[in-house]
């Protein structure tokens, strides 16, 4: 690798993180307005996890009111998720992969399906037979496919959307 090269990709690596942290900015300023505009309490925290911007609404109060903005199952955190990459999207023209999570929903049940797909992966380690999950969000597929990798087996998602889910399969 010659010098200009490094210096090359340092400067994409820099550049990558200052558009992360733009895109951070952005969403916080919306979901801000949006916190307003409800008159509910919550404090934003920004970060950059996996190439990605990340986002958080926390609250001091226990978060009963942020429940509110997970809703059931979170179908209101996903549709706030898209409004937010909607909003970063029309400032900076580029698409957004931010994720965004209230009162720590997400991060728990990251923890909840990560175990569920090791699991998945213990049974398929011990029957030799392919398991189909349920059908999950794209979100939730994701942390799945995950922890199958981490157990070193591989999976796959099949069916349509909504109903698309994670079959983990054999070595």
């Amino acid at each position: 690798m010659t010098e200009g090269t490094t210096t090359s990709a340092a400067a994409e690596g820099v550049d990558t993180l200052s558009r992360l942290e733009q895109e951070g900015e952005i969403a916080a300023d919306y979901l801000e307005g949006l916190l307003d505009i409800a008159d509910l309490d919550g404090d934003i925290d920004m970060d950059v996890e996996a190439d990605r911007a990340a986002v958080s609404i926390i609250s001091d109060a226990g978060g009963r009111d942020l429940q509110k903005l997970v809703g059931r199952d979170g179908e209101v955190l996903e549709a706030l998720q898209e409004l937010t990459r909607l909003a970063v999207h029309r400032e900076t023209g580029d698409r957004s992969r931010l994720m965004l999570d209230i009162a720590g929903y997400r991060a728990k049940k990251r923890e909840e399906l990560s175990e569920l797909g090791a699991k998945a992966a213990a049974e398929v380690k011990s029957s030799g037979e392919p398991v189909k999950m349920k059908a999950m969000t794209p979100f939730e597929r994701k942390v799945v496919h995950d922890a199958v990798k981490a157990a070193g087996l591989r999976s796959e998602s099949e069916g349509e959307e909504p109903q698309r889910f994670v079959v983990v399969l054999p070595a």
